[in-house]
Parts: structure tokens; sequence; C-alpha cells
């Protein structure tokens, strides 16, 4: 891949790429490696990007895709692993999806509603990750039910439970195994949205917005992104092609 001296100098403003890293992605980002060096496919990426660049990648940790977010579009990382969606596009330039994580609800035993379709009524509480990419989904999408946000997702998670909230929206591999904690609780069929997983980059650096582009075509014509999320062993998610 050729690389121009605008984007190169876009990518990396102190001679190194600053890469962001939300640690709430639990099926992106895993925990550290013995030696502190983060693991997981987003981590694997940004290395590969550094390779190519021929730059050494430094790693910058957030705990939520919302703080990620604040640092990409105030340029406090040079790129950032996280949901290209509308509202977060306005001030980031995204490349394509290189994966779709599916988002459900999750409701506890006994609930009433039965359908992804019940849920958008009067009285009906969410429990949601604040700032998530689902949240915003949701905060645009529903006309009666209730956000309740909570700080990352298991913050969610321990809010539908403490405050026993009708329904726990999330990523759908969590809520398996959140649903395994829920005697009786139910994953409801199907998935409100995905969350196209992406590389962003500040708005205003339109030739490294290019150059992420084409290196995300290429991940995906390489098949890159499918072995590395079979050797960190993702599963249910969707891989672009």
């Amino acid at each position: 891949m050729q690389i121009s001296s605008a984007a190169r100098s876009e990518l990396t403003p102190g001679g190194k790429l600053r890469v962001g890293l939300n640690y709430g992605n639990f099926l992106l980002v895993l925990k550290d490696g013995p030696g502190g060096e983060p693991r997981g496919i987003a981590p694997d990426l940004g290395r590969e990007l550094g390779r190519r660049l021929g730059v050494p990648v430094e790693f910058i940790k957030y705990e939520q895709a919302g703080k990620l977010a604040d640092a990409v579009k105030e340029g406090k990382c040079d790129v950032g692993f996280l949901g290209a969606e509308p509202q977060r596009a306005n001030e980031i330039a995204f490349t394509t999806a290189y994966l779709e994580i599916p988002v459900t609800f999750l409701v506890p035993a006994g609930s009433p509603i039965r359908a992804i379709a019940d849920v958008d009524r009067e009285g009906v509480r969410i429990a949601v990750a604040d700032r998530s990419a689902y949240d915003l989904f949701l905060t645009r999408h529903l006309k009666k039910a209730r956000l309740v946000r909570a700080q990352g997702i298991d913050g969610s998670y321990e809010l539908f439970i403490r405050e026993k909230l009708d329904v726990l929206a999330g990523l759908k591999p969590r809520l398996v195994s959140d649903a395994e904690k829920v005697p009786g609780s139910r994953i409801l069929e199907g998935q409100i949205t995905g969350v196209q997983q992406a590389i962003g980059t500040p708005k205003a650096r339109a030739a490294a917005a290019q150059f992420l582009v084409s290196f995300v075509e290429d991940l995906k014509h390489s098949g890159l992104v499918k072995k590395m999320a079979t050797e960190h062993n993702v599963r249910g998610v969707t891989i672009a092609s």
C-alpha cells in the first residue's frame, strides 16, 4: 500500500502512531498481557497499521466508548477503534466496518416482554451503557421507553440487576454470558442494530482518513480480521468481507 506524505504526517504528527482503545468492548480488547501490552483484535490491528507506517505504536487506554470518541475528535489519539455511529461521524472520519457486533435486549424471568417490538412502550425502563453506539442509536429511535444510563457495560448490567429494570440493552455476545447469571432471563430474538466496528481519525485529517479507508479494505480482502478473531477466540460477531 502506498501512503502519501500528507497521510503519514496526519497519522503520525509526533513521529509515532497513537492508538486509542476502548477497554469496555471486551470482544475487541482483552485483558492486558503479563507485560502490560494490550491484547485483542483492535490492538493487533493497531500494531499492523503501525508496521505499515513504519513507526512505533503508543496505545492509549479508555474504559468507555464515549471517552474514546472524545479523545479521537480532540486529536488526543491519531486513530481510535470504535463503533461508527452517525452522531460521532459529525466529528470523526470513519472507515467502513471491519466487523459488526449484534445488539439486542435481555429481559428478566417472568417478563411480559416477548419480542423486540414490545420494548418501546410507556413505563419500560432500559439499562444501557452511557454513550455506547447502541445508546446513541436507541436515543434516536425510541419513542416511549426510557433509557437509564450507567458507566460502561458492567455498570449497565449492575444497574439492571440493582434497580430491577425491565430490559438490559447490550452486545449480544455479552448478553449471552449475562443471561447465564440471571436464572430465567431471556435474550430477545433478532437484533435492534449492529455496531459497525471501524477505525476513526479526527475529521480534519482528510488524507489520513483516505489512507485508513484503503487500509481497512485491504484487511477485508486479506482475511486478517477473521484470522485475528479466531486467534483470540472471539465469537458472535460478523466479519466484514
